[in-house]
């Protein structure tokens, strides 16, 4: 298959060298295009008020992965792979692998999700990975998986391109409980602003946050499938469907009324 690889912790993180590297062993067609430094937590992300500059980079991959150095943000790199720098279409996009979780609401903030969702926007079958950890630098155990994940849909292709997020526990392959298919599950973070001044003594913030607490979705709770929280405690691997569409169905039915009410306090109307 043909594979465009992305990521956002850069083109030097040992996640995607460890991906593509493990691809292009399995003989797939191998091309990476990812940031030339890290840009985590970047989100959907697009540069439109400067030049992108993509340059072709040598022995950091294998021999036979081609790679691209881009300027730009994680969606950058996939829409100006598409675009620009690929002649064809590749068969699938894969993003990561992240060095930390992407569960529940950490999706919007992604760049790893964020890249691999440009792919799906754009109707290619699309992968986010990540290794739950931000201290693990083993990611073997997860480029096997995605290696095995990609040949399960070479085989198996699914009838409509999505992006599936997947988040592998960053425990050895052995300790690993299985896969399990799951749903979104929501992360709350306490942000904290820690206030620091610079050697010319102004005042800036430096944000940290900590996971506080899961919460678990009322609305979604009657559902027997797991949330992807529940599945990393648990060692499972999870891979959770996700659509760039983000409208609330739920509440179609819920809101017509409601905007008629609101129609006679606004003049002219």
């Amino acid at each position: 298959m043909k594979l465009l690889v992305g990521n956002d912790d850069g083109i030097f993180a040992p996640g995607i060298k460890a991906l593509a590297n493990a691809l292009a062993i399995a003989n797939h067609e191998v091309i990476v295009v990812c940031p030339d430094r890290e840009r985590s937590a970047t989100g959907h992300g697009l540069t439109i008020h400067q030049p992108i500059r993509a340059e072709l980079m040598d022995a950091i991959f294998l021999p036979q992965v081609k790679a691209w150095a881009c300027s730009g943000t994680p969606s950058d790199c996939i829409k100006l792979a598409l675009g620009a720098l690929l002649d064809s279409p590749p068969d699938l996009v894969l993003s990561g692998i992240n060095q930390g979780a992407n569960l529940g609401t950490d999706v919007l903030y992604s760049g790893t999700v964020s890249a691999a969702m440009e792919g799906a926007i754009e109707g290619i079958m699309s992968v986010a990975l990540s290794l739950t950890s931000f201290k693990v630098q083993d990611f073997q155990a997860a480029a096997q998986f995605a290696c095995a994940l990609v040949d399960h849909l070479q085989k198996q292709p699914l009838s409509d391109p999505i992006l599936l997020n997947a988040n592998i526990p960053a425990v050895p392959a052995a300790e690993i409980a299985g896969v399990t298919l799951t749903r979104q599950g929501i992360r709350r973070y306490q942000d904290l602003f820690e206030k620091r001044i610079d050697p010319r003594g102004k005042t800036y913030y430096w944000l940290a946050g900590e996971v506080v607490e899961d919460v678990e979705d009322s609305a979604a709770a009657h559902s027997p499938l797991m949330t992807d929280v529940q599945a990393n405690r648990k060692n499972l691997i999870s891979i959770t469907p996700l659509q760039y569409n983000l409208t609330a169905l739920s509440h179609l039915e819920k809101l017509p009324q409601w905007v008629e009410q609101t129609m006679p306090q606004i003049p002219g109307v």
